[in-house]
């Protein structure tokens, strides 16, 4: 057997896992198809000579397609032709033979998720639904989730946290939770805006991490300042004159629009009232996968 035809029995050995992980995450088989012949696609042109585990190899190349899919589909507000009036996609219907249902189709959503849950996942931000897939369904670890989403283990962790949320249904007083981070990430700016070095101490974790991403560097010194200290020295040299506060995604944020042009967005982890990672984000085709909503300064 050549390495083409082992590849190919390997990658028939993990398709039914990979289109349940599509399925979960895209809510639509056909697109759930794409996505696993994508990854077929990689997986054949790839050198997986030092992959020691495959299906996990390919569990993250699909995710990663599907992630691509669900921010095209975002960007593009496309609406399914199947939309229920309420919104969300349902399950498609499967394929039929002359005896019946096709097993695996029938296997699929045997063991899937239900019209209302889909419902639900249509309105999470992409990272939060791979985040709360992966790791809620498929018992993935944050640590192996949070390169996919191109954000720390944390901040995957806090993903899903907010998706798991609004799944179950459990965050009965949503508004809280957002006058908290409203309250740190306000004091935040106003540390920053009057240069005070220890109110900006006074807000950040000693372990807090900010990160940024190329479009963002010249506004923040390097891509990656670890600790309280440097990261207030790093922030009482940024543009906070022309930050505003904002939701991004759906939790509290900052902007920074000087003359109403957009140029980086800041987005937080929070945990006990301070904050322990800043998301510095510039590039202009993220900046557009944003939900961006100005708050009141």
């Amino acid at each position: 057997m050549d390495e083409h035809d082992w590849l190919a029995r390997r990658f028939e050995e993990n398709r039914t896992h990979l289109r349940a992980v599509a399925y979960r995450m895209l809510g639509s088989i056909g697109e759930a198809d794409d996505a696993v012949q994508e990854a077929w696609l990689r997986l054949s042109r790839s050198d997986t000579s030092g992959v020691q585990n495959l299906g996990g190899w390919l569990t993250t190349v699909v995710s990663r397609v599907c992630l691509d899919m669900l921010r095209s589909r975002r960007s593009r507000r496309e609406e399914p032709l199947s939309q229920p009036p309420l919104g969300g996609r349902v399950p498609e219907p499967t394929a039929s033979r002359g005896d019946g249902i096709d097993p695996e189709h029938e296997a699929l959503l045997a063991d899937s998720i239900g019209p209302a849950l889909l419902v639900v996942l249509e309105t999470l931000a992409p990272a939060e639904r791979l985040a709360f897939v992966l790791h809620d369904m498929f018992s993935v670890p944050f640590e192996e989730i949070a390169p996919i989403v191109g954000r720390s283990p944390t901040a995957a962790r806090q993903l899903a946290s907010r998706a798991r949320r609004r799944v179950q249904g459990t965050a009965t007083s949503p508004g809280a939770d957002l006058t908290r981070q409203r309250e740190v990430v306000d004091a935040f700016l106003a540390a920053a805006r009057g240069g005070d070095f220890e109110a900006l101490l006074a807000v950040l974790d000693p372990d807090v991490v900010l990160r940024a991403d190329s479009g963002a560097v010249p506004a923040v010194a390097s891509r990656e300042v670890r600790g309280a200290a440097a990261v207030a020295k790093s922030a009482a040299k940024g543009r906070a004159r022309a930050a505003r506060p904002a939701l991004v995604n759906g939790e509290v944020g900052v902007v920074v629009a000087p003359r109403g042009r957009l140029l980086m967005v800041l987005g937080f982890t929070i945990s006990d009232g301070k904050i322990v990672e800043i998301d510095a984000i510039g590039d202009p085709e993220q900046l557009s996968q944003l939900d961006l909503t100005l708050l009141d300064d």
